[in-house]
C-alpha cells in the first residue's frame, strides 16, 4: 500500500499576471499516511478569524499569528536582540513575554557566548534604575572574572547602587590595572564609595610600591575629595604635578605651602613668584625671603620679579639684591642700579669694584658725583672714545671735556673720535690747537669736513630759528593791535575805579569823560592822576601798583 504524504497549507498571493507563495506549512495530521486529497476539507468560521483543515481523524485549527508568536520564534532561533526590538515596539499589545525578561535572557544569552563587553553595555538599557537587578548582574559578572567589562557601565547617578558595589570594582582593578584604577577614580563621583575604605587599600599597595606615579597621583585626588588638601599637595609637589597651583588657589591653601616654597620654586619659579606675589597678603614677603635664604638663586628669581613690580615694596632688600645681581643675573645689575633709589651706593661700588664690572663702577661713579674717575675709567678700562665721549655729552660738564681732550690728546684714534662728535658740544678749534704737528690722525681730512659741514648746519639753524622767531614776533604783534583797536562795552553797570561810582552819568545830558585802559579798568578823567611833564603816557594805577604791566590807555570817551 502506497503511504500518502504529509498535507501542506500554502498561503498564495494573486497579482496581475502570477501569483507568490506568503507561505506554506506542513501539517501535523494523525494518519495522514491513508489519507488521500478529497479526504481534507478548508472550512472558514464566519464572525471568527479562523480555519479548520478537516481530515477524517483529525482537526487543525488556523488563526492569525500574533507579535507574541513572533516573539516566540525569535526566541526559539535566538534572535534576542530581535526579539527584543519586536517586544519593545509592541509593547501595548503583547501578553505572554516581558521585555525584562526577553532583555535579562539577551544578556545571558551574550554572556554564555562571551560577548562580555556588549552584554555589560546592553545592562544600561536593559536593567534601567533597577539597583537589585544591577547589583545582581554585578555580581554574576564577579563570578565570571568579568568585573572589569561591567565598570564602565555602572550607573553613578539615578540610580546609585551599594557602596559595596563600586569598592568590589575598585579592589578588582587595584588588583590587576593600576591606570583603569585611575580612570575609574577620576570620572566616578566620591561619594559613590566610602573614601577611607579606598584610601586605606591605596596606602597598603604603596608600601609594596611607594614610588608609582599612577597610584600616588590617585591618592592625592582621593585625599583632596576627602579635604585632606595638606596631604594631597605633599603628594603633587613630589610628583611635579601641574595641578599643584590650581588646587592652591582653589583651596585657598596658602597657609599650607609657608614650609614648601622652595620645593614649588623649584618645580616652577615662574608660576610660584606669580603666585606668591599675587597673594603676599596671606604669605609676607619677609615669610618668603626667609624660606629662600638657603637657595639665593631662587631668592633672586623672587626679588627681581618683586623689583619689577614695584621699585620700593622690597627696598629693605636691595643691598642684598646687589650681590644676588653680581652673581646670578650680571645683565640686569645696571638696570636696577639706575632704577632703585634705595640702593646702598658704596656697597655697590665695592661689590662692582671687587668682579671688576667696569660699566656698572662707571654708573655708580657718575651718580655719587665723581664724574672725573668715570671718565677715567672708560677711557683706561674700557678704551671705548665713543662711549667716552656719550658719557661726557651726558654730564654736559666743561671740565670733563677738557679732562677727556687731554687723554685723547696723544692718541689719533680718540682725537679722530673727538673731532666726529665734538662739533655741537665743544669749540673744535680747542682740540685742534693742542694737535702736536707733525702727528698722523687717520682720516683727518674727513673728520674735518664733518666738523665744517656740522657748523655749516649750525649756522643754518640758527638762521632759520631767526626767521622763525621775526615771523612769529611780528604775527602776534599784528594780532596784538588788532585787538587793542577793538571797542571796549561801556555800560552803567560799569563803575570807576577810583571813585567807585557809575562810570556813566545818571544824566545823558551832561558833558563827561572817560578812560578805559587795555586791561579793562575804567576811570573817571577827573580821577585819574595828572601825567607828568616827562612821560606824557598814562597807565592804569591798578596793574602798575600790582607789577603787572601797565597798560595804556586805548580810548576816550567824551561828550
Amino acid at each position: 500500500m502506497e503511504c500518502c504524504a504529509r498535507p501542506r497549507l500554502d498561503i498564495i498571493q494573486p497579482l496581475p499576471e502570477s501569483c507568490e507563495e506568503i507561505s506554506s506549512d506542513a501539517l501535523t495530521v494523525r494518519g495522514f499516511q491513508e489519507n488521500e486529497c478529497r479526504d481534507y476539507h478548508l472550512e472558514h468560521s464566519e464572525g471568527e478569524s479562523l480555519f479548520y483543515i478537516i481530515s477524517p481523524r483529525d482537526i487543525v485549527v488556523a488563526k492569525e499569528r500574533d507579535q507574541d508568536d513572533h516573539i516566540d520564534w525569535l526566541l526559539e532561533k535566538k534572535k534576542y536582540e530581535e526579539a527584543l526590538m519586536a517586544a519593545e515596539i509592541s509593547q501595548k499589545t503583547i501578553k505572554k513575554h516581558r521585555i525584562l525578561d526577553i532583555g535579562l535572557a539577551y544578556i545571558n544569552h551574550l554572556v554564555e557566548k562571551g560577548e562580555y563587553d556588549l552584554a555589560a553595555r546592553k545592562c544600561q538599557k536593559i536593567l534601567g534604575k533597577n539597583t537589585e537587578l544591577w547589583e545582581f548582574e554585578v555580581y554574576k559578572f564577579k563570578e565570571i572574572g568579568q568585573l572589569k567589562a561591567i565598570s564602565r557601565y555602572l550607573p553613578r547617578r539615578d540610580p546609585i547602587l551599594k557602596p559595596l558595589i563600586y569598592e568590589m570594582v575598585l579592589h578588582e582593578f587595584l588588583e590587576s590595572d593600576y591606570e583603569g584604577f585611575a580612570m575609574l577614580i577620576k570620572e566616578w563621583p566620591g561619594d559613590l564609595y566610602n573614601n577611607t575604605i579606598i584610601v586605606q587599600v591605596v596606602v597598603d599597595h604603596l608600601k609594596k610600591d611607594p614610588q608609582n606615579r599612577t597610584l600616588l597621583r590617585t591618592l592625592a585626588e582621593l585625599y583632596t575629595y576627602d579635604q585632606r588638601y595638606g596631604k594631597a599637595l605633599e603628594i603633587y609637589l613630589t610628583l611635579r604635578h601641574k595641578d599643584v597651583f590650581q588646587l592652591i588657589h582653589k583651596h585657598n591653601l596658602f597657609s599650607s605651602i609657608r614650609d614648601k616654597i622652595v620645593l614649588l620654586m623649584d618645580f616652577d619659579s615662574e608660576k610660584a613668584v606669580d603666585m606668591l606675589l599675587d597673594n603676599e597678603d596671606k604669605i609676607s614677603i619677609h615669610k618668603v625671603v626667609e624660606e629662600l635664604e638657603n637657595r639665593p638663586e631662587l631668592q633672586h628669581v623672587y626679588l627681581h620679579k618683586l623689583f619689577k613690580r614695584d621699585h620700593h615694596k622690597g627696598q629693605r632688600y636691595h643691598e642684598k639684591q646687589i650681590s644676588l645681581y653680581a652673581e646670578y643675573d650680571r645683565p640686569n645689575l645696571l638696570p636696577f642700579l639706575r632704577d632703585s633709589t634705595h640702593c646702598p651706593l658704596e656697597k655697590a661700588l665695592e661689590i662692582c669694584q671687587q668682579r671688576n664690572f667696569v660699566e656698572e663702577t662707571v654708573y655708580l661713579l657718575s651718580r655719587m658725583g665723581n664724574s672725573r674717575s668715570a671718565l677715567k675709567m672708560i677711557m683706561e678700562e674700557l678704551y671705548d672714545v665713543d662711549k667716552a665721549i656719550e658719557f661726557a655729552k651726558e654730564q654736559d660738564d666743561g671740565e670733563l671735556w677738557e679732562d677727556l681732550i687731554l687723554y685723547s690728546i696723544d692718541k689719533p684714534p680718540f682725537i679722530t673720535g673727538l673731532l666726529n662728535n665734538i662739533g655741537t658740544h665743544v669749540d673744535p678749534i680747542l682740540l685742534i690747537h693742542r694737535i702736536k704737528e707733525g702727528m698722523e690722525i687717520p682720516n683727518l681730512r674727513d673728520s674735518l669736513v664733518k666738523i665744517l659741514q656740522d657748523y655749516n648746519l649750525q649756522i643754518l639753524l640758527r638762521e632759520g630759528c631767526k626767521k622763525i622767531l621775526v615771523a612769529d614776533s611780528l604775527s602776534l604783534l599784528k594780532k596784538m593791535h588788532r585787538t587793542q583797536m577793538k571797542g571796549v562795552r561801556v555800560d552803567e553797570e560799569n563803575i570807576c575805579e577810583s571813585c567807585l561810582s557809575p562810570i556813566l552819568p545818571s544824566d545823558a545830558s551832561k558833558p563827561f569823560s572817560v578812560t578805559v585802559f587795555h586791561c579793562r579798568h575804567m576811570f573817571h578823567k577827573e580821577c585819574l592822576p595828572v601825567p607828568s611833564t616827562m612821560s606824557p603816557l598814562q597807565f592804569c594805577n591798578i596793574c602798575s601798583a600790582k607789577h603787572r604791566g601797565p597798560g595804556s590807555a586805548i580810548l576816550e570817551m567824551k561828550k
